[in-house]
């Protein structure tokens, strides 16, 4: 929880804490966003898929658009500045808010913010003391992506990612599966270790003591022996399916939703232990240079339409209720097919802190990072 972020020396909120625009001013013509893949599209890739070109044309604000791969990246290129809006998950949100990077926002000022998901509007990754630091954009799982030739029926645990085996094609497992280069996976792991080593107590896959870390970390160098390739690059992992022989790993509905779209024998599924996943947020740096035009954006990022479209591209789900009908691209069940029922199932990123609850002492984020390096690096 982010009041907990706050206790931990390595995520102390700056002094100083700056304060929400008050009045809203002429567009300044440019706007730059950084994002995830796939958030952020002007048709290039398919011209349907276009929530850019009409927000230009209606503002005057021109889109640059930088995307990163993973939540640590985002952080690193938000501390150099240079951005405008950033499309943060949890796990990088508190991180921002904690050093100063990102303004608090007055909601007042966007219309379209009664019109979120209750559930989202004061969510913990991006509010602090009641002040909100961004608004919602869009949520979902990171779901079991898996090779529907070599999987005739859905894998039901994570366990054909983690543990070598003999998988339905009489092959094994080895050089065949991937897993995400973050550090935040090994909650992926502590989540798969709730279930199946119940003795270790893990209630919450973010905060691990020492030794619920060190079992997730044993489970990670086991599996390292079974990884060709981490993957951060969507776009990369699509080619390692369709080329490489990769039958399974972690992924996003963006790559499954790709993947389908060129008629791939792939599909997803949530497996019995659950999953893992993202409430991503968009916050405006505090050294923003184009903050009417950051405004514009986080208003047009909520219309029905453009959250509809996001969801239908991404294979995520949108943040505003209303989107999931009458659109023409996400279709009357795209909600229920990205997985709107699941929002109770869904362990959603935040970064791990020294102190949990207030009192129990769990292992940081920066032990997470200098011990997932480790294991990518060996062999």
């Amino acid at each position: 929880m982010l009041v907990n972020a706050v206790c931990d020396p390595s995520l102390a909120l700056s002094p100083g804490a700056n304060v929400p625009l008050q009045s809203l001013g002429a567009g300044e013509g440019k706007l730059s966003i950084l994002a995830w893949p796939g958030y952020i599209e002007r048709g290039e890739t398919d011209e349907s898929y276009d929530w850019v070109t009409g927000f230009e044309n209606g503002t005057g604000c021109k889109v640059n658009v930088k995307t990163a791969a993973t939540s640590d990246e985002m952080v690193t290129l938000m501390n150099q500045g240079g951005y405008d809006l950033v499309t943060a998950s949890g796990d990088a949100t508190q991180r921002l808010i904690a050093g100063g990077k990102v303004q608090q926002v007055n909601t007042d000022l966007i219309p379209s913010w009664k019109t979120v998901d209750p559930r989202l509007q004061d969510a913990p990754w991006h509010t602090l003391e009641g002040k909100h630091y961004g608004v919602p954009y869009q949520w979902g799982s990171n779901v079991l992506m898996y090779n529907t030739q070599t999987f005739p029926k859905p894998p039901t645990s994570w366990d054909v990612v983690f543990r070598e085996q003999q998988l339905p094609d009489g092959k094994s497992n080895k050089g065949r599966v991937q897993a995400y280069d973050g550090a935040i996976y090994i909650a992926d792991a502590a989540l798969y270790l709730k279930e199946h080593q119940p003795e270790l107590g893990i209630t919450d896959p973010y905060e691990l003591n020492q030794a619920q870390f060190d079992a997730a970390i044993a489970l990670l160098k086991g599996q390292r022996q079974l990884i060709g390739r981490y993957w951060h690059d969507a776009n990369v992992q699509v080619d390692d399916f369709v080329s490489e022989g990769v039958v399974a790993s972690s992924a996003w509905p963006f790559q499954v939703n790709l993947l389908k779209s060129k008629e791939s024998p792939i599909d997803s599924t949530i497996p019995l232990e659950g999953a893992t996943g993202w409430a991503d947020t968009t916050m405006v740096h505090t050294q923003a240079q184009h903050p009417n035009c950051a405004y514009k954006w986080l208003e047009h990022s909520l219309s029905p339409k453009v959250q509809g479209d996001v969801a239908a591209w991404f294979g995520s789900v949108p943040v505003v209720p209303a989107a999931c009908k009458g659109n023409a691209l996400l279709g009357a069940e795209g909600c229920a097919t990205n997985g709107s029922e699941n929002f109770e199932k869904i362990s959603f990123w935040r970064t791990p802190v020294a102190m949990c609850d207030g009192e129990k002492k769990c292992v940081p984020y920066s032990k997470w990072v200098s011990s997932y390096i480790a294991i990518i690096g060996s062999k």
